[in-house]
């Protein structure tokens, strides 16, 4: 690993003490999201359920599975 500059140790701390500083407040952030878009989704309809593929028998032919002609 590459010995650090005392300028680049430097800039690391300024950059933890920032993120430090900041985290409660985007921890509210957060929060507040959380709980808006659960009163937000409330009145959303159930999704609706994966439809259905039709897939022919695995000993079909393809004449067989093609319908009439």
């Amino acid at each position: 690993m590459a010995v650090r500059t005392p300028s680049q140790l430097a800039w690391r701390r300024r950059v933890e003490t920032a993120i430090r500083l900041a985290a409660p407040a985007l921890d509210l952030v957060l929060f507040a999201g959380d709980r808006v878009s659960r009163v937000a989704g409330r009145g959303d309809p159930e999704p609706e359920p994966p439809r259905r593929m039709y897939r022919p028998p695995e000993h079909a032919t393809l004449r067989e599975t093609a319908g009439p002609s």
